[in-house]
């Protein structure tokens, strides 16, 4: 994620308001006592966006950036097809780094960032939703 930052920023272009969003939601949980871990994990069929440790816990963090919320608010975008490519992805990377014996859960957090705001409004949602698809997490 890093890398990305420079290169934007190295191109002098705007950086894009999903990489914001991201940065903004590490740092906001970072302040809460959760250790960021990594950052647009990517992985075959998709990407992570956060991951984190809350105590003993492994945290998978959706993050949704928006301008407004006036049509429908960020967490909205998080429906069953995602949560399901999430659980997905979550599962795969469980697996490869052998931590399918620890606790683990999905949050979301939505962000609406208005053009002229400095700060966006943050919220954070833990324990968004349950594991779900073909392949089960949880016994």
């Amino acid at each position: 994620m890093w890398t990305q930052l420079r290169r934007w920023l190295t191109r002098r272009q705007a950086i894009p308001l999903g990489l914001r969003g991201e940065f903004a939601a590490a740092k906001f949980l970072r302040r809460r006592g959760y250790r960021v871990v990594s950052h647009g994990q990517r992985i075959r069929g998709g990407e992570l966006d956060i991951i984190a440790v809350d105590g003993q816990t492994i945290v998978f963090v959706e993050v949704k950036t928006r301008r407004q919320a006036d049509d429908a608010h960020p967490a909205d975008a998080v429906d069953d097809e995602k949560q399901r490519r999430i659980t997905d992805l979550a599962l795969r990377f469980l697996k490869r780094h052998d931590l399918l014996e620890h606790p683990s859960r999905f949050d979301v957090i939505a962000i609406t960032w208005p053009t002229d705001v400095r700060r966006p409004l943050i919220e954070h949602f833990p324990n968004a939703f349950e594991a779900v698809g073909k392949g089960q997490m949880y016994s």
